[in-house]
């Protein structure tokens, strides 16, 4: 899986900033009023030259900044702003992580899953450009940008650029607007892989949060990641218990936190413009493509396969005839759940040959639904098309679109043991209980 980090540090500072227009001079702290009982959400470089920082009780910031300003928080505006801003890239991925409480310690960082979207939007560095000028209206100065394979490598990658930059960790090698971080070791060939190679330059203390492990390590000379790398599991777990595995993994380059999506994962959805609007189905089907391979893509990354299928096919009316529906809706069940984004298209589009849309096409939207862990199939070592059962399965549902779902038959086993034959076997219909014929409204 490909996680883009997109990471402002001092978020809560900067929609203060960007409320007020300026902030009185000398140290800044943002949380409440001294004599409350909150804790310090966040402080401006002077009060953090004076030990201020995130999460100790407003109390205590006084006595070390006295002369600081304190500020009292807008918790529903700093959320509303980043829900508005998950709401804005929304429609480049449908797959976004992040919180909206002011509170948590991960506020100012969004996650967003890029697989399959080079098709729609660019390469990643013209995808992050595209994403960072969405956001410029909504959420003040331009942020951090990291790529990479895991969580931990992505956030890392992020917090190493400088605003407005890029770091990615791809295959290959690292590289970035701010330059290449470790590049040396990244094209060395690691067998590690591209994320571990990636890591290994860099300090241990990035791998916990903990002072205490922190402090250990460099007191056993392990003071790169690299060299965490090499040290046995079993070593790390006999010396530091739990955490000592989460320190091997991350070193290593493996992932430890799945990804989980601000959205339920059993639906993603994706929509595309097209201008000018197209009547030929050819072209719609070009657009189709592109869309279900993103969307195919992102279930594949999460482990996912989808059930069904609606594709919403919004109409120009400027040249149509006088009251065509102004959008069109499919839906279609899949024969079994699957992310082949080759076969949903030619499934789709067959619909669309059977009933082709009244106008052009200006706006198509496709929904993947009914999202399950995608199940493997064993196959037999000596019987060559052991999956001829799940093809059969998908060339039925594509007759039934060309020839109609009330000609095409299968024949499933009801009784075998019954005394008459016709009670054996039962007529069902190749949708397997499809609610969904095409529908315009």
């Amino acid at each position: 899986m490909r996680r883009l980090h997109l990471y402002w540090p001092h978020l809560l500072l900067d929609l203060a900033r960007h409320r007020s227009g300026s902030f009185p001079p000398g140290p800044i702290v943002l949380g409440g009023q001294p004599w409350t009982n909150g804790t310090v959400l966040d402080a401006d470089p002077a009060a953090r030259a004076l030990g201020v920082r995130r999460g100790i009780p407003l109390g205590a910031a006084h006595r070390l900044a006295p002369e600081a300003t304190f500020l009292d928080p807008a918790a529903e505006l700093d959320r509303a702003a980043v829900e508005a801003a998950f709401e804005t890239l929304a429609a480049f991925s449908p797959g976004l992580a992040g919180v909206v409480d002011p509170g948590d310690a991960a506020f100012g960082l969004i996650e967003v899953q890029i697989d399959g979207l080079e098709p729609l939007w660019g390469p990643e560095p013209v995808l992050v450009e595209r994403l960072v000028a969405a956001l410029r209206p909504i959420l003040p100065g331009p942020p951090r940008a990291g790529i990479a394979g895991t969580r931990f490598a992505a956030t890392v990658a992020a917090g190493l650029a400088v605003p407005g930059a890029l770091v990615a960790v791809d295959a290959v090698d690292t590289v970035g607007a701010v330059g290449a971080v470790g590049a040396e070791e990244a094209t060395s060939g690691s067998e590690l892989g591209a994320e571990a190679a990636f890591l290994a330059p860099l300090p241990a203390g990035l791998l916990t949060p903990d002072q205490d492990i922190r402090a250990r390590l460099a007191r056993f000379g392990l003071r790169r990641i690299g060299a965490v790398a090499g040290l046995a599991r079993t070593a790390l777990v006999a010396r530091f218990g739990e955490e000592g595995a989460r320190i091997h993994s991350r070193a290593r380059g493996e992932e430890l936190e799945p990804f989980r999506p601000r959205r339920m994962p059993e639906r993603v959805v994706l929509a595309l413009p097209i201008e000018p609007a197209v009547s030929e189905l050819e072209a719609v089907r070009f657009v189709l493509r592109r869309v279900a391979t993103a969307l195919g893509a992102q279930l594949t990354g999460r482990g996912l396969a989808a059930t069904r299928a609606r594709l919403s096919l919004e109409l120009d009316l400027a040249f149509a005839v006088r009251g065509t529906p102004s959008q069109m809706e499919l839906e279609q069940r899949f024969p079994e759940p699957t992310a082949d984004a080759e076969a949903i298209e030619r499934l789709l589009f067959a619909r669309l040959e059977r009933m082709p849309p009244p106008a052009a096409v200006a706006r198509l939207e496709l929904e993947l639904a009914g999202a399950e862990p995608a199940a493997g199939q064993q196959l037999q070592l000596f019987v060559p098309q052991a999956a001829r059962g799940a093809r059969l399965g998908w060339q039925l549902a594509r007759l039934a679109m060309t020839f109609g779902e009330e000609v095409i038959r299968r024949v499933e086993l009801a009784d075998p043991e019954a005394p008459l034959p016709e009670h054996r076997w039962r007529w069902r219909s190749v949708s397997s209980g499809d609610s969904g014929s095409g529908a315009i409204r």
